[in-house]
């Protein structure tokens, strides 16, 4: 037989009441014990009508998440650290595969909408924010993780993307590299444009330059596109000695480009990646990169959007979150033989 509310109260010794204020985030109950009576509704099974609620306006404790690719490492391992923290706190997560696409961006906004999701975390990029819209009328909250958004209604939780370009820099300067290029994926994601930024303006105060034909950008593909600008840089007369790739991915392509050239890395190549996936721990040398808080990230944008959906009155939420990157070396890094 199905639980219902009343089976909750008896087994957690609370009052329905209680059970339903905790239910829509409402009343003051400690931590602990909204915790007690969440682990009582999973041990029994008990879930809240969804379709009742959201015709009625209530909350259905389901949460959005946009990514680009669910097939990155980096993105899969931000939506298990969403889902993760969702599921503590009481809430199912919808993931939506979008490949960067507006068009399939719109499409699961609306679906999104139509299931009335709380709120909605967004890890892809965007040309229209107004496809936003429809949500941000219903004030529904919305946090973009690891990336900006053109959108003032959209609050960002981000690591410093700047700072990680630099500490990738610095890095290679302490190396002795003078002849350096950098691979990132579209231009139109900010987080490769500020990671450039970082990369380029830390060389110049050195006395160093990036030339622009030494910044290859661009694809999906991530692992081809690393691999097919690696081989363009490496095949040149005179070649780069480190590259600085903007995310794990790509440096896993141009490390796979380095081997097929017959050249030995870090002995006649550095490579630096960004992101710290699994994946950068396991190449072979293991990769130095710039390590994103994937699972501090990910959980402090669930608490944000559950923080304003328990609010009441103003927002809480008043300022973009900038975490610090964390430079990992590893063996894909060295001074030249």
């Amino acid at each position: 037989m199905k639980a219902t509310i009343y089976d909750v109260a008896r087994e957690a010794g609370v009052s329905i009441a209680a059970v339903s204020q905790v239910i829509n985030g409402k009343g003051k109950i400690s931590e602990e014990r909204r915790n007690e009576i969440f682990s009582v509704m999973e041990r029994l099974n008990y879930r809240p009508s969804l379709i009742a609620a959201a015709l009625t306006g209530k909350s259905t404790y389901t949460l959005g998440l946009l990514v680009p690719d669910i097939s990155n490492p980096f993105f899969a391992e931000i939506a298990h650290a969403v889902e993760d923290q969702a599921h503590q706190r009481g809430y199912s997560l919808a993931i939506c595969s979008t490949h960067n696409d507006d068009e399939r961006i719109e499409r699961y906004l609306s679906l999104l909408q139509q299931k009335s999701v709380d709120g909605l975390i967004i890890g892809t990029g965007m040309d229209n924010v107004e496809l936003l819209g429809p949500l941000i009328e219903k004030s529904v909250p919305i946090i973009s993780i690891a990336r900006e958004t053109l959108s003032p209604h959209v609050l960002p939780v981000l690591v410093g993307d700047f700072a990680g370009g630099c500490m990738a820099a610095k890095h290679l300067i302490q190396l002795g590299h003078t002849r350096l290029a950098v691979i990132a994926e579209s231009l139109k994601v900010s987080s490769s444009r500020e990671r450039i930024r970082g990369f380029r303006q830390t060389l110049e105060a050195e006395g160093l330059n990036v030339p622009d034909a030494w910044v290859l950008a661009g694809g999906s593909d991530l692992l081809h596109e690393g691999k097919r600008n690696a081989m363009t840089l490496l095949q040149q007369t005179v070649r780069p000695t480190a590259l600085f790739c903007c995310n794990d991915l790509l440096a896993i392509g141009a490390l796979q480009a380095a081997k097929e050239l017959g050249f030995r890395v870090p002995e006649d190549l550095s490579i630096v990646g960004f992101d710290n996936t699994i994946l950068a721990s396991v190449t072979d040398p293991p990769m130095t990169t710039v390590a994103q808080p994937i699972a501090e990230m990910g959980k402090l944008a669930v608490n944000l959007l559950i923080e304003e959906l328990t609010k009441e009155g103003k927002s809480t939420i008043v300022q973009r979150t900038v975490i610090e990157p964390e430079l990992v070396v590893r063996k894909s890094t060295g001074t030249i033989s």
